[in-house]
């Protein structure tokens, strides 16, 4: 028999399950149709297990190589690399279990499927239907929405040749289920999870290669963090190839691993590891959920929807990964969560993608919020910047991690804060003092008045928007 409800979403993942949560405060009858596991992408092959295996790594390495520096005599560290899965799987699962309790306590339906949309049917001619293809070879389901919220999130995209086997050729998700380290490993993309796999691996103890299109690693970001990372990652060893064009065509795996070429300034260098990770970004997942049976545009394989988050058809809304932009899950679940504001009608703001943060969880850390110095001179701007190191801040040389350092751009004329840029330890966690003050149309002042603690990481916030001026204490 159908079941009707107000609110039905597509996928489970960080946006979804966020949407279903404010769906059911609000007093909207719910559900969710998960094809895999409840946290989708973020939880199961993304940001959690990635963080653990990032923490564990970063751990192996300051024991191993930075011990004595503190005092501390180790003796011989080794790598438990099947403990380092099982805390990583541990997270995860307690986490997840938690996504469960939440769906629980919303009394929030959850069909384990696959969910396709439906044209208009005798009972709902104007908003469709959704069938659910049931998993566990149930008779599958048939619910009737008043809205729908698409959900599907992404997976991991490869170059045309670069095939991924999970042996030799891999994406993310095969490198998270790695049971044992290879030696070595070309990493195909120098962007922001290229760079956080490069960085873990490379504490390990994996001799890594990155092969990178752009001119420059991390390249979406401020062009002093990006010089900043380079210096610092190949200071551990890390190798790298910039401007390079990846000849797939030239791929060998066999019983010595994976030879490739790529094109660099116009000749070719082959490159050889044990493995290779293809790392270069994400495709939408808006296949088989039945869009063809609506008037939703996709383009550049993309969901495309107002600032509503409506898409053509005006009761499916779409949000997250599907919809492009900023792919973060942090991302996701306020484009949730505004979408079911929109659906109960309370007119919410729409969100400003110029002031979410953005955070690569390598070693060293780097986070930004806002644009950077290039962007403020293409739009115009007159800018000021203030930049103040971190080997000048106790907290981290008692840390024993001082390097990097903060910049803030700001307008000469109106004095308004254009954009944050970081790199150093923590700074993940310390962006969203500048998110904040962005909200607020903070200036340097405002931050530098703003009396922070001694000691802490945090010192640096205050100290860069008082060179933004020239009046940095420490400098």
């Amino acid at each position: 028999m159908a079941q009707n409800y107000d609110v039905v979403i597509l996928g489970g993942g960080t946006g979804g399950y966020v949407a279903a949560i404010r769906s059911a405060q609000l007093g909207l009858k719910t559900a969710i149709v998960e094809k895999g596991e409840l946290g989708g992408t973020c939880l199961h092959k993304g940001c959690i297990p990635s963080k653990a295996l990032l923490r564990s790594a970063e751990v192996y390495s300051t024991t191993k190589h930075h011990a004595a520096d503190f005092g501390v005599e180790t003796g011989e560290v080794s790598l438990d690399f099947a403990r380092v899965q099982q805390r990583k799987q541990g997270i995860v699962d307690q986490l997840h279990a938690g996504v469960q309790g939440l769906m629980k306590k919303g009394k929030i339906d959850v069909y384990e499927g696959i969910g396709r949309i439906l044209g208009p049917s005798i009972f709902s001619p104007n908003a469709g239907t959704i069938s659910v293809e049931m998993k566990n070879g149930e008779e599958n389901e048939m619910l009737i929405p008043s809205n729908v919220i698409i959900a599907t999130g992404s997976r991991p995209r490869t170059l045309p040749g670069l095939t991924i086997d999970g042996e030799f050729v891999m994406s993310s998700d095969e490198a998270l289920k790695m049971e044992s380290l290879p030696k070595s490993i070309l990493i195909v993309g120098g962007g922001v999870i290229g760079i956080e796999w490069a960085s873990m691996l490379n504490d390990f103890g994996v001799d890594v290669t990155v092969i990178e299109y752009a001119e420059r690693i991390i390249p979406t970001e401020d062009k002093d963090i990006s010089k900043e990372m380079l210096k610092l990652l190949k200071k551990k060893g890390i190798k790298f190839a910039t401007s390079a064009k990846v000849m797939a065509d030239t791929l060998e795996t066999g019983e010595n691993g994976v030879t490739i070429q790529a094109e660099i300034n116009g000749k070719n260098e082959s490159f050889s590891a044990e493995k290779m990770l293809v790392s270069v970004g994400r495709q939408a997942n808006v296949e088989n959920i039945g869009i063809e049976n609506t008037d939703i545009i996709i383009e550049n394989g993309f969901i495309q929807v107002k600032k509503s988050f409506q898409t053509k058809e005006s009761h499916i809304y779409a949000i997250g990964d599907v919809i492009g932009g900023l792919q973060l899950a942090h991302v996701a679940s306020h484009e949730g969560i505004t979408a079911i504001e929109h659906i109960k009608g309370n007119n919410p703001h729409a969100i400003n993608y110029d002031l979410v943060s953005r955070c690569i969880y390598s070693n060293p850390e780097a986070a930004s919020v806002g644009i950077t110095e290039d962007q403020a001179k293409e739009k115009g701007h007159d800018v000021k910047v203030g930049k103040f190191s971190f080997k000048a801040i106790g907290k981290a040389l008692v840390y024993g991690e001082s390097d990097g350092f903060v910049k803030i751009i700001a307008d000469k004329e109106t004095n308004d804060i254009l954009g944050v840029h970081m790199i150093g330890p923590h700074v993940t966690d310390m962006i969203s003092e500048a998110g904040l003050a962005m909200v607020l149309d903070a200036t340097p002042w405002e931050i530098a008045d703003t009396i922070h603690p001694h000691p802490t990481l945090s010192e640096v916030m205050g100290e860069a928007a008082l060179a933004v001026d020239g009046k940095a204490i420490h400098s």
